[in-house]
């Protein structure tokens, strides 16, 4: 397996501290019914010509439930410090050498 050089360090640990970010701004995420169907891992229904009352009137169906997703707290402080520290560790590499 390669290593990861200095700007792979920094790189992750820039998506860290943002995505880490992102988290303790967020309280709680609501999910349409086909993104919570894709998370969860349903297959999808396949479509078929279907000629009953319900799937004639729009207001008829029913309606799928939204999925509410409310990360802990330390989830976005954990991501933060992680790629702080990438961050730091990508700083004190040395930097590659020139070939040419």
């Amino acid at each position: 397996m390669r290593d990861l050089n200095r700007n792979q360090f920094f790189l992750i640990g820039v998506l860290l501290v943002l995505l880490g970010s992102q988290f303790r701004l967020l309280d709680t995420v609501v999910l349409t019914p086909g993104a919570a169907k894709l998370l969860i891992g349903e297959p999808r229904p396949v479509p078929t010509a279907s000629f009953s009352l319900p799937n004639l009137l729009p207001g008829q169906r029913p309606a799928a439930a939204a999925r509410t997703i409310r990360p802990p707290e330390w989830l976005g402080y954990s991501l933060l410090s992680i790629g702080a520290v990438l961050i730091l560790h990508a700083l004190a590499l040395p930097r590659p050498e020139k070939s040419g």
